[in-house]
């Protein structure tokens, strides 16, 4: 049988339906999908394909799923560090976002971050910013899957002037991209804080007639609950709840600040959570209680939040930092091994997107979404547990190529449908642009 693609490799690592690791094994693709996972003699015998590839030291993983990152902050990266959330969000970021975020700010950083997260083996991200159809439009054109989040606060930016505008807004870019086999939508209110009663009950209200979901940042720091409680006497996921937004469809980012009564909250919703460990460090925002959460059955999904706050968007790193923060907070060496870490990386960042009948598994019939790394460098010796490898002593530099929906998108490191030199020349116009604001660049060092 002629096919489109055959990857031989060392081992593949589906993740679903279970938690096997196929040594020498092969992956059949054709018109985007994954048409068998078979071993690599009976690969040879069954088919012939237009591209072969033989990984003879690889391991095939579903490509990585950020399930939170505000991708043209990019060009914000390095900008404001070392400083509290609140300080660095009002004194720094959304001063430099009145002045620069335009359309082409919006383009030029997407591409940035698209660029970066292809290298890294991310195949997917669920994205949360201002212009949602520049962003889908560029990511489209790269080939990457992506979750455009259609993005609702009650104040005015080059966007939106209101909640009301926002939604509409939002409501066009949805039915943009309705038809797009990569491009997906999700509502995407800021935060408890920063979006008001009614447009929530108008964004629950389409969210569920479109069956889209609700990605939001909740209880990322104590002080934002404590300020909740003095203004409203409710804690922010009480007051969610109230509105009826949490349900399966609420994606809840960084989540620091849970009592064991709201897990068990999520937990009978079926909501799930996104955790950006390296974001949430390095603001001192708190800890997520994972291993709590996944104990409870909430599904927990890796961001990376955006570049200007983690300072990258490397699912590798995310993966590791996730496992070892989760492990301290918990107090047991046993909590979130690395074939949790794994699945929080992949698919369960597919289901709490709702994309995981397409993507998130290496399954007959899913998408093509492949990242493939190499473990035969010393660093990654002797392999004795492929995933251990991976989640504890592989980084994103070990990734080579990379799939979505079976077009190739990274090639032995190198980018096929991206111009790598002209995204640089693009970063360097930006910073010599906003590097000129010496009003914005204030560091606390």
């Amino acid at each position: 049988m002629n096919i489109d693609t055959l990857i031989h490799a060392r081992w593949i690592i589906p993740v679903a339906p279970d938690n096997r690791i196929l040594e020498d094994h092969s992956l059949a693709i054709h018109n985007g999908r994954i048409l068998e996972i078979l071993p690599t003699e009976s690969a040879r015998e069954r088919f012939t394909a237009e591209s072969e590839h033989h990984l003879k030291t690889h391991a095939l993983i579903p490509g990585l799923i950020n399930a939170h990152t505000h991708a043209s902050m990019s060009l914000l990266r390095g900008l404001a560090d070392d400083l509290p959330l609140m300080t660095w969000l009002n004194e720094h970021i959304w001063p430099a976002e009145r002045r620069w975020i335009s359309e082409e700010f919006i383009a030029d950083g997407t591409r940035l971050a698209i660029a970066e997260m292809l290298r890294g083996g991310t195949t997917c991200f669920n994205d949360m910013y201002f212009f949602p159809d520049i962003t889908g439009k560029i990511s489209a054109a790269a080939g990457m899957r992506a979750v455009v989040g259609l993005i609702l606060i009650d104040f005015p930016s080059s966007w939106a002037e209101n909640a009301e505008e926002y939604l509409h807004r939002g409501l066009e870019v949805h039915d943009q991209f309705r038809n797009n086999g990569l491009i997906t939508t999700a509502f995407a209110p800021h935060a408890p804080y920063s979006v008001s009663d009614a447009p929530l009950e108008k964004a629950r209200t389409l969210a569920d007639e479109l069956e889209i979901p609700i990605h939001m940042h909740i209880h990322e720091t104590a002080d934002e609950v404590k300020q909740s409680v003095d203004n409203l006497g409710k804690r922010p996921l009480q007051r969610l709840h109230e509105l009826g937004l949490v349900s399966p469809s609420l994606l809840g980012v960084h989540m620091t600040q849970l009592t064991d009564d709201e897990i068990e909250l999520l937990a009978d919703a079926g909501a799930s959570v996104a955790h950006c460990p390296e974001s949430n460090l390095k603001l001192a925002s708190g800890f997520c209680p994972v291993d709590k959460l996944i104990r409870a059955g909430v599904n927990v999904a890796l961001g990376t939040d955006g570049a200007a706050s983690n300072n990258d968007l490397d699912m590798f790193s995310e993966m590791r930092t996730a496992a070892l923060l989760a492990k301290g907070v918990a107090g047991d060496a046993r909590a979130v091994p690395a074939f949790t870490a794994l699945h929080m990386a992949t698919l369960n960042g597919a289901i709490a997107l709702g994309i995981a009948d397409e993507t998130g598994s290496l399954q007959p019939g899913k998408a093509a979404d492949i990242t493939a790394v190499n473990l035969g460098e010393l660093e990654t010796q002797p392999i004795y547990h492929p995933v251990s490898q991976l989640v504890y002593a592989t980084g994103r530099d070990k990734v080579t190529d990379v799939w979505v929906a079976g077009k190739q998108l990274v090639h032995n490191g190198e980018l096929t449908t991206l111009d790598s030199n002209q995204i640089l020349s693009r970063a360097k116009e930006w910073q010599s642009r906003i590097g000129e604001n010496d009003e914005i660049i204030e560091f606390s060092h």
